[in-house]
C-alpha cells in the first residue's frame, strides 16, 4: 500500500493516475486513471455541496473520455441545507423540552462529525438546553474524532477561521458515552450512536427502549439501505420487530431529515454538464433511479453522442479507443532532423504505454536499461574431414574465411561465426549472440550433424528400419537444441511435442508434423518458420534398403 496526496501523480507500469477532493468525508478521493492516453474518472462516493466542515467536490480541469460516478440518489434533489438544519434543530429542541429523548443513528465516520458539529452550535446559542446532556455512543466514532481533531487544514475556510479561536471538534456540550451500561436513563437527552441502519449494536439497544413512548423521537439523518429498519421506520409503521424478536407499538416520532453526502440529481447533472465526458457509466445505485437517472441524463445530452451505461453487478462493460502508436528519437539520434526517406536505426525502447528510439551507446543515459555482448560457444560432433565442411559452408555463404589459430584449423563465416576443429570428435563453433549471428550459428551446426549422415548406403532391410529409427531420434534432438538456442525456455512433453514459453505466452510444437498450436499469432508463426527451416537443414538423404 502506498500513500498518495491530492494532485500527485503516481505511475506504476505506464498506467499514470491522481486524485482530487471528493467532498464525501474527510479524505474521500476521485481519482482520474490515464491508461495510454484515456483518461477514467472514478467519483467513488462525491458530493458537491460544502456543508459545515468539508470542501466541495472538486472539477478536474479537463474532460475525462470515461466518467464512472454514482447515482445513490437518482433524480432526488435534496432539499436546501439551511431548511434541513432548522427541521433537525427544531425536532430535537421540542422533543427535549417536553421531557423526551432524541435518538440520532448515523455512521461513525462523516455525518456523524457534521451533525455533531450542529448540535454543539445549538446547545452554545440556547442556554436554556445547558443542562440536557449529548452523546455519542459509538467507540468508533471516538477513534475518528481524533483524525478530525488533527487535520483541520484539509477542510473548508469556515473550519480553518473557528480554529484560530479554538479546535471546533473539542465539542463543549457533548460528551463519548462507551456503552449504554454506562448511561444514566434519566430525564431529557439526546444521543447519536452507530450503526446508521438500526440494524444491531447500541442504536438498536436504545431504539427498543424508547420506541413505545410517544415523548421521544428518533431523526434518520441520511440514506437509509433497503432492508432495514431504518428504512422500514421512515414509513411509520404501528408496529415494529425488536431485536429479541418480539413486536411493540410504534409511538416515537420518526423524522426523515438526510444529511447524506451523497451527488442528488441537480448536483450529478451539473457535474457531468462542466465535465462533458463522451462515456458515462452509472454505478453505486438502486436500480430503478439508476434506470430513472439514465433517462434523464439521456434527455440531458441528447444530439451530443454520449454514451451511457447503467452495468449490474459483475457485468463488464467494453470501450474501444483507436490511437496511433508513436516512437520519439532521443539522444545523439534526435540531433540531425531526418530528411523524408532516411532510415532512423536504434532501439526501440518501451516504457509503460510510450516509444523511444535511441542509439545502442544511450541506453544507460535515458533508461535503468545496460547493453552486453554475449559470447555463445558450441561443440558439435564431428570425426569427418575438416575440408568437407569448408567446401559445403562455401556452397552457402559468400564469404568464409580460413585460418590458422595456434595451429587449429579455423573458419570464419561472414566475419560472425568461427568454426574451429578442436579434435578429432569434434568442432567448435562460437559467435558474438545476435539475431543474424544466431541464425548463420545454427544453420552452421544443422549442417555439420548433416554432413556425416549424407550418402546412400547399401544395408540389410533390418539395419535399414533401425537406422531410419535413430536417425529420427537424433533429428529430434536437433530440433530441441535449436529451439532452445531460438527461444530458450523450451521443455519436451508427452508424445514428441515442445513447450515453448517466451515472455508469458505459451505454444506447443508437434516435433513430428510442425503444427503448431498457440493463442499469440506472431509467436505462433515464428516457431513455425523457425521449425520448417530447421527440418530443411537437418532432414537426411534417404536411405536405400536392398
Amino acid at each position: 500500500m502506498q500513500v498518495i496526496d491530492f494532485h500527485q501523480t503516481l505511475e506504476v507500469n505506464g498506467i499514470r493516475f491522481w486524485c482530487y477532493t471528493a467532498g464525501h468525508v474527510l479524505g474521500a478521493a476521485m481519482f482520474m486513471v490515464d491508461i495510454a492516453g484515456v483518461r477514467i474518472l472514478y467519483t467513488g462516493d462525491y458530493s458537491r455541496e460544502e456543508d459545515r466542515h468539508l470542501k466541495a467536490a472538486e472539477i478536474p480541469q479537463f474532460s475525462p473520455d470515461i466518467c464512472i460516478i454514482e447515482s445513490t440518489y437518482g433524480v432526488q434533489q435534496h432539499q436546501p441545507r439551511h431548511v434541513r438544519e432548522k427541521r433537525f434543530t427544531d425536532a430535537i429542541h421540542n422533543t427535549v423540552s417536553q421531557g423526551g429523548r432524541v435518538l440520532i443513528p448515523a455512521f461513525a465516520l462523516g455525518r456523524a462529525q457534521e451533525l455533531l458539529l450542529i448540535l454543539d452550535e445549538y446547545w452554545s446559542n440556547h442556554p436554556e438546553l445547558h443542562k440536557i446532556p449529548i452523546y455519542y455512543a459509538s467507540p468508533l466514532a471516538k477513534k475518528c474524532m481524533a483524525v478530525y481533531q488533527t487535520y483541520i487544514n484539509s477542510m473548508n475556510e469556515r473550519i480553518r477561521n473557528q480554529f484560530a479561536q479554538s479546535n471546533p471538534f473539542h465539542f463543549k456540550h457533548i460528551d463519548p458515552l462507551n456503552s449504554i451500561d454506562n448511561f444514566h436513563d434519566v430525564g431529557p437527552s439526546v444521543v447519536m450512536a452507530s450503526p446508521g441502519s438500526l440494524q444491531s449494536g447500541l442504536s438498536r439497544q436504545l431504539f427498543d427502549k424508547w420506541c413505545t413512548d410517544k415523548k421521544n423521537t428518533c431523526v434518520i439523518p441520511g440514506y437509509a439501505v433497503e432492508g432495514s429498519l431504518a428504512k422500514t421506520i421512515i414509513n411509520e409503521p404501528r408496529e415494529v420487530t425488536l431485536a429479541n424478536g418480539l413486536t411493540a407499538p410504534l409511538n416515537m416520532q420518526i423524522f426523515y431529515i438526510s444529511f447524506s453526502a451523497h451527488a442528488d440529481f441537480p448536483q450529478t447533472s451539473g457535474f457531468l454538464e462542466e465535465l462533458r465526458p463522451p462515456n458515462i457509466i452509472l454505478v453505486h445505485g438502486e436500480a430503478n433511479e439508476m434506470g430513472r437517472l439514465k433517462q434523464k441524463l439521456i434527455t440531458q445530452f441528447d444530439g451530443t453522442n454520449t454514451k451511457i451505461v447503467s452495468p449490474k453487478n459483475c457485468q463488464s462493460v467494453e470501450m474501444y479507443f483507436s490511437s496511433e502508436k508513436m516512437a520519439k528519437t532521443i539522444g545523439r539520434l534526435a540531433e540531425k532532423v531526418p530528411e523524408v526517406g532516411d532510415t532512423v536505426s536504434g532501439l526501440l525502447v518501451k516504457k509503460g504505454f510510450t516509444y523511444q528510439i535511441m542509439a545502442p551507446e544511450d541506453l544507460r543515459v535515458y533508461t535503468q536499461l545496460s547493453t552486453a555482448n554475449i559470447t555463445q560457444r558450441i561443440a558439435v560432433p564431428y570425426s569427418g574431414s575438416f575440408e568437407v565442411i569448408k567446401y559445403r559452408l562455401k556452397q552457402i555463404y559468400e564469404s568464409v574465411e580460413s585460418s590458422a589459430e595456434e595451429d587449429v584449423p579455423t573458419l570464419t563465416v561472414h566475419e560472425r561465426v568461427a568454426i574451429r576443429l578442436d579434435s578429432e570428435r569434434y568442432v567448435t563453433l562460437q559467435w558474438s549472440s545476435d539475431p543474424i549471428s544466431d541464425m548463420v550459428s545454427d544453420s552452421v551446426v544443422a549442417m555439420i550433424l548433416n554432413i556425416g549422415r549424407e550418402g546412400p548406403k547399401v544395408v540389410p532391410i533390418e539395419e535399414a528400419v533401425k537406422t531410419e529409427e535413430e536417425t529420427e531420434k537424433v533429428a529430434r534432438k536437433v530440433v530441441y537444441s535449436l529451439m532452445v538456442s531460438l527461444f530458450g525456455d523450451v521443455k519436451v512433453a508427452e508424445e514428441g511435442k515442445l513447450v515453448i514459453t517466451v515472455d508469458g505466452d505459451v505454444a506447443h510444437l508437434d516435433g513430428r508434423s510442425g503444427d503448431v498450436e498457440c493463442e499469440n499469432a506472431g509467436l505462433k508463426e515464428r516457431i513455425k518458420t523457425a521449425f520448417r527451416r530447421i527440418q530443411g537443414a537437418v532432414r537426411p538423404i534417404p536411405l536405400s534398403a536392398s
